[in-house]
């Protein structure tokens, strides 16, 4: 009887969130506002009109929008009756886009008008379809009303988001009810969101960083501001206007929001921390965008399959451009690192990260030789090394499948990175693998400089001051910043510069 009494799920949470505060505002996207009361009782509506189209417990509805307010009520509505949500990547090219459909078999493909022509275009299996707009209104409009929450297990799944194809096409991970309700958990208690907070949902709702804390501040009875996409005016507009614990900034977009907050100089309502992923950003953009924005940098390190854990939490003081991005583990999370025998190692030594705590995913849908090899001797491996130090603080050190093999020994990219991007004339840099007659295989590095009068000489001056001879990178080729391939998160593609480099 006490497990039973245990169970609850994402829908049943907001719904009576939706009771304890039903004129509080939910949702806001442009000048239209939705109180929770409405917001219940619209997911509500479509919750029963996707039940009488055949849509059950299990079954995936497929998603393909921009940020809107119906986005999170076709998740909601989802939840409330155990349908999982598959939130498509609009960005994908038709085949990776056609994968992402059939992959999960959608009973129902639900989109906006503008991508109409380029479904039509793909092989793609049987499926319902709703347009967003007047046919949507018209079928939350007809439908009945009333409470449609269901009886679903915590361990259902609730979402679907698609992590970025490196070398091949993207797999599904599936996040359950359990592992969203302890990501929202994480949220307040980790990063010190308290309920009411208003969060704005700016990065693309089919990407952790949008969907996880949307759903996160509406389980709290928080605001959430929807944004179509990456536009630093009206960014700086939002900013004026509502306090925020957290406003992410996503690498490779930051030096944007730096140029816009210069032009507009404006008093924030209330920033307690920004960005993410600080590895991945140059440091003195660091430096500036928290002098700019008042408030300090998240060193954050999560995944969409473990949400914010395994090291979000330590933050980066307003104004410094750091020398060392050590992290502290998350709460609510096991780590361990281990070598290829999934031995673990000592402190210093360089380990892939494995986890395990209720955030985690499910899985990957119809995945199984991806999920046998990734979650061993009941781990989730994430394919990322890091290294302990002596205080028990963690420092990433590269992706385990990214290692440069140089004349027997294992070079990790991200480590030279971090010492080109120390220098300020630096906007970013990435660094590749080449194949070498001599050595197997070298580094080159990518540089977009912030300073024209840079030249390669001063990147090989950096690197022979800081990195074993080894590791210093055989070739230096500037670029624009805007030419620097990246995924959805901000992530430069080192597979797309390596076949520029294949190419000449």
């Amino acid at each position: 009887m006490a497990g039973a009494a245990a169970r609850t799920s994402v829908g049943r949470l907001f719904h009576h969130c939706a009771l304890a505060n039903p004129d509080r505002i939910a949702l806001v996207d442009g000048e239209r506002q939705l109180t929770y009361g409405a917001l219940d009782e619209r997911t509500d509506r479509l919750a029963q009109a996707l039940v009488a189209r055949g849509v059950g417990r299990g079954d995936r509805v497929a998603l393909l929008a921009r940020n809107c307010a119906e986005y999170v009520e076709i998740e909601i509505a989802c939840a409330k009756i155990g349908a999982i949500t598959a939130a498509l990547n609009w960005r994908l090219n038709g085949r990776e886009l056609a994968h992402c459909i059939n992959l999960v078999e959608p009973r129902m493909l639900i989109h906006e008008r503008e991508f109409v022509d380029a479904l039509e275009r793909l092989d793609l299996l049987p499926h319902d379809r709703l347009l967003l707009g007047n046919d949507y209104e018209a079928l939350l409009a007809a439908a009945a009303g009333g409470v449609a929450t269901s009886e679903i297990d915590p361990e259902d799944g609730l979402i679907i988001l698609y992590t970025s194809g490196t070398t091949g096409l993207p797999k599904g991970a599936v996040i359950s009810h359990r592992a969203m309700i302890m990501r929202g958990l994480c949220f307040g208690a980790e990063l010190s969101v308290p309920p009411g907070d208003t969060f704005i949902a700016w990065p693309p709702l089919y990407h952790m960083a949008s969907t996880d804390q949307a759903l996160s501040t509406l389980m709290r009875g928080g605001k959430v501001v929807v944004i179509d996409g990456f536009q630093p005016r009206v960014l700086v507009d939002m900013i004026e206007r509502y306090r925020t614990s957290w406003f992410i900034l996503i690498p490779g977009m930051i030096d944007a929001m730096i140029e816009a907050l210069r032009a507009r100089p404006v008093r924030p309502a209330g920033i307690a921390l920004c960005g993410a992923m600080a590895d991945l950003v140059p440091r003195q953009q660091i430096a500036e965008v928290t002098t700019l924005l008042a408030a300090p940098f998240l060193n954050s390190f999560g995944s969409t399959e473990t949400g914010l854990p395994p090291a979000t939490g330590s933050l980066i003081p307003i104004g410094e451009a750091p020398v060392r991005l050590a992290k502290r583990q998350s709460a609510f999370c096991e780590i361990r690192l281990v070598d290829a025998n999934d031995e673990e190692v000592p402190a210093g030594t360089p380990g892939e990260l494995a986890i395990r705590g209720g955030t985690l995913f499910s899985g990957y849908w119809n995945a199984p030789e991806s999920n046998a090899s990734d979650f061993r001797d009941g781990w989730f491996h994430m394919g990322d090394v890091f290294r302990r130090n002596s205080d028990g603080t963690l420092e990433f050190v590269d992706r385990v499948k990214y290692m440069i093999k140089s004349g027997g020994e294992n070079i990790y990219p991200a480590e030279i990175e971090q010492v080109i991007l120390s220098d300020t004339r630096v906007a970013d840099a990435v660094v590749v693998r080449k194949a070498d007659a001599k050595w197997g295989e070298v580094p080159v590095a990518f540089v977009a400089r912030r300073d024209p009068g840079m030249r390669a000489n001063d990147v090989y001056e950096l690197c022979r001051k800081h990195l074993a001879a080894y590791k210093q990178p055989k070739e230096v080729r500037f670029v624009e910043l805007a030419d620097l391939p990246r995924s959805t998160s901000g992530k430069i593609q080192r597979h797309a510069l390596e076949a520029r480099l294949l190419g000449g």
